[in-house]
């Protein structure tokens, strides 16, 4: 149902059923962390997305998506690459900082969320640099987290933005160039979600709003370019980048975090957050 703000909202229903597609990208985005090792190339990643989504019935939200056609199943961005990393031939190597964004629908319905990780293995990264590299993508986990939390406990959708640019602080480069989204019977729907503070608070966030929640840092200057790919876009001064996602529906008695295997219920709760009954099934 489109509110006047263009807004699709969904009834407990059709939220189950965005839930259903939620599992499958959670278990395809597993699958792709418990490969992650040293020598893959990028596109042996995708490959282990793709079989899950399309073995569970699935489709991949993300394949042929968009003008130039998007040609992948993930996007896989590696160090300076912020997102929508195309997978190809590119080797991995220990210490490489890597963010995975994978999208799926079922019966119509889409999920979506990312992650980064470190590859494992011995790495001749400076320990510093290590250290560095993940407080970054801890940090933009936490600042994930912070800004779900803020659906229930804020009135309007800017609240999400002010609670993730509170917690980063001046601690690394928050990108302002791209955001999280509205989402359901399509991937990208109203609203676009800012991951900062402005003076426009957005629309009222209510019952059957159902947002994909992705900031984005950097250990240096925010300011992104797209490459020659016409896709992937990475850092301009080069610095690491970092991208956690999440899709989550706002119901009449708290959150459910359609693509975390728990629903968010141990994070939510952690963050005294309302969790929906829904999520938390007798």
């Amino acid at each position: 149902m489109l509110g006047r703000d263009r807004i699709q909202y969904k009834t407990p229903d059709q939220v189950r059923l965005m839930r259903a597609a939620g599992l499958i990208v959670a278990d395809a985005l597993q699958a792709v962390r418990d490969a992650l090792a040293p020598g893959l190339t990028t596109s042996d990643l995708d490959r282990v997305a793709n079989e899950l989504i399309v073995g569970r019935g699935a489709t991949p939200s993300f394949l042929n998506y968009g003008r130039p056609p998007y040609p992948a199943t993930l996007c896989v961005s590696v160090n300076d690459e912020v997102v929508h990393g195309i997978p190809g031939s590119k080797v991995l190597r220990a210490g490489d900082v890597v963010s995975v964004d994978c999208g799926a629908i079922l019966a119509g319905w889409h999920g979506d969320s990312a992650f980064t990780a470190v590859v494992p293995g011995d790495s001749e990264r400076d320990p510093e640099q290590a250290k560095a590299d993940q407080d970054l993508i801890d940090t933009t986990e936490e600042s994930m987290w912070r800004g779900i939390a803020a659906i229930v406990a804020g009135e309007r959708l800017n609240a999400i933005g002010v609670a993730v640019e509170d917690f980063v602080g001046d601690r690394f480069g928050l990108v302002e160039d791209y955001g999280g989204h509205g989402i359901g019977t399509e991937m990208h729907q109203a609203p676009h979600v800012l991951n900062y503070r402005t003076r426009d608070r957005g629309p009222k966030l209510k019952t059957g709003i159902c947002l994909a929640i992705e900031p984005m840092l950097t250990a240096g200057n925010p300011d992104t370019r797209v490459l020659a790919d016409e896709w992937t876009v990475a850092t301009v001064d080069g610095g690491n980048a970092a991208h956690w996602e999440h899709s989550v529906a706002l119901l009449e008695d708290g959150l459910w975090v359609l693509t975390a295997p728990d629903g968010g219920v141990s994070k939510l709760t952690e963050l005294g957050a309302a969790v929906s009954s829904l999520a938390t099934p007798a």
